[in-house]
């Protein structure tokens, strides 16, 4: 059995979001589970320019995503809830999955992808999730059946260094992570 690549995507232009924890939560629970791993946090977003789609030149940033998006075995795309939608930083990397239409696996073919949102109130969490899971759906993926949502209005599920403390949400995370690994055609 060969190692998977996961790749993880999201967070907002704060470094260290409760977002981009939650999805390098998720991450590391595929690490566990003998998964290499790539994190396109905050940092790495802010670096990506514009999606343009009339201008064919690719930023050294996006050429490095793309390639990892590519070569990735499964994704994990995380965002806050914004207005009943995801962040413009997660979606213009999103945008840039655009550059895999003529790839032999044509955007996210196949390709299972773990969906994480935290926004400050179930609402937004619910309909942001829903706008993921279409729009993953729509590239061809499949977002697994697990979804990590967390309300930060009620939740503060991380300690002050980053680690996650809260039992109910690990469980959440681990049957995410569980499922992207276990993902494969027979």
């Amino acid at each position: 059995m060969t190692e998977k690549f996961i790749v993880g995507i999201g967070g907002t232009t704060r470094g260290g979001s409760s977002t981009e924890l939650l999805v390098r939560a998720v991450l590391d629970a595929c690490a566990r589970q003998g998964a290499k791993v790539e994190m396109f946090g905050a940092k790495e977003l802010v670096a990506l320019p514009f999606y343009a789609p009339e201008n064919e030149e690719r930023s050294d940033a996006q050429r490095h995503f793309i390639d990892s998006v590519r070569r990735a075995d499964g994704l994990v795309i995380g965002s806050p809830g914004y207005h009943a939608g995801i962040s413009a930083l997660v979606k213009n990397a999103i945008d840039l999955m655009q550059d895999t239409m003529t790839d032999k696996r044509v955007y996210l073919d196949g390709c299972p992808v773990g969906l994480v949102v935290s926004a400050a109130g179930w609402q937004a969490t619910g309909t942001t999730l829903s706008s993921l899971r279409d729009i993953v759906c729509s590239l061809r993926g499949w977002p697994t059946p697990v979804g990590v949502t967390m309300n930060s209005l009620q939740q503060k599920p991380f300690d002050a260094d980053g680690k996650l403390i809260d039992d109910a949400l690990s469980t959440m995370i681990e049957s995410q992570a569980k499922q992207l690994m276990g993902f494969g055609y027979a």
